[in-house]
């Protein structure tokens, strides 16, 4: 059966289009497409969509309207994230959605959106020790979700990229070492969001017991390129890459304090993602450094940190052939 799966969140808009059957562990994939929208622009200050975060949204939805007839979809599924959970007006949204593209959209629930970020990504996961802890790294929100074979506990916080950049980082993001800004009393407001965050998650799930944490999503994908050293965004390399978690640490340190220039200079860098990555970049960083801790004072090692390219859209496909 043809498919196709499109994810709306806070920053991007994107489309799996793939050919999928109901026993198979990851669809085949036929189209897969991103662009950024911003469509959760101020919600956190507004609570509202902004006008012009819609126009540019359901310009998007359009064209992926127009993929979707030229390649014979059968099935589309189209969900929505954090940004519309938290908007006033999220019916105009779901109104033009249903509009352009037929299908209604699904405003998941956060144990949603991780079940299905869960299915996507295991089934690319090779030769790693389960029980899983899977992390979508969102615009809005972040979503945990752990297991073997499927899901044990799920949560999903408010804390992504693009909310911790507007609410403590926006100010330092033209020039991360000026010293006329505090950039150390910045960066340690957004850890302590963060950290209040992970206490949260580690109520419903033991990070001591993880066998192998897998990262999801643009922020954890892009950070993996710097790591690797690559010379373009390759995601071959990128997907399925195992990185111990120094040199993860190392390459998230370097985003967060590189300047708004510096990181739009890297060749695998978006261009519509170049002020929010730094945020992104200390989110995964303290988890990271949340789960080792973790398995240290449990007397373990974290091995290898993977980073996978399957996701929510791979979950979507995977749902509507089932």
């Amino acid at each position: 059966m043809r498919v196709a799966g499109i994810d709306c969140g806070t920053n991007s808009i994107r489309l799996l289009i793939a050919d999928s059957e109901p026993d198979a562990s990851q669809p085949r994939e036929v189209v897969r497409r991103m662009e950024i929208v911003r469509l959760g622009q101020g919600v956190d200050k507004t609570g509202k969509l902004a006008p012009e975060a819609l126009e540019r949204t359901f310009k998007v939805a359009e064209e992926y309207a127009q993929l979707c007839e030229e390649h014979g979809v059968e099935k589309i599924r189209f969900v929505a994230t954090s940004a519309t959970r938290d908007a006033s007006n999220r019916d105009v949204f779901v109104d033009g959605i249903e509009q352009r593209l037929g299908v209604k959209p699904e405003v998941l629930t956060g144990d949603q959106e991780a079940e299905l970020s869960f299915a996507g990504a295991t089934g690319a996961v090779q030769n790693q020790p389960a029980p899983y802890l899977v992390v979508d790294l969102g615009g809005g929100s972040t979503e945990f979700v752990f297991g073997s074979d499927s899901p044990q506990a799920a949560i999903s916080v408010d804390v992504g990229c693009v909310r911790l950049t507007e609410r403590h980082l926006a100010q330092i993001e033209d020039d991360a070492s000026n010293p006329g800004g505090d950039v150390s009393g910045a960066i340690d407001a957004a850890k302590r969001d963060v950290d209040a965050a992970l206490d949260e998650v580690a109520k419903r799930i033991d990070f001591s017991a993880v066998g192998t944490l897998v990262g999801l999503a643009v922020t954890v994908t892009t950070l993996t390129a710097h790591a690797l050293g690559l010379s373009e965004y390759d995601r071959e390399a990128i997907h399925g890459s195992a990185l111990e978690a120094d040199r993860v640490l190392a390459a998230a340190n370097e985003l967060l304090m590189m300047t708004r220039d510096e990181r739009a200079k890297l060749p695998y860098m978006h261009p519509g993602r170049v002020d929010v990555k730094g945020g992104g970049a200390l989110v995964w960083a303290r988890i990271v450094e949340r789960v080792r801790a973790a398995r240290e004072d449990a007397g373990l090692e974290l091995g290898p940190i993977v980073t996978s390219e399957h996701d929510i859209l791979d979950g979507l496909a995977l749902s509507l052939a089932r």
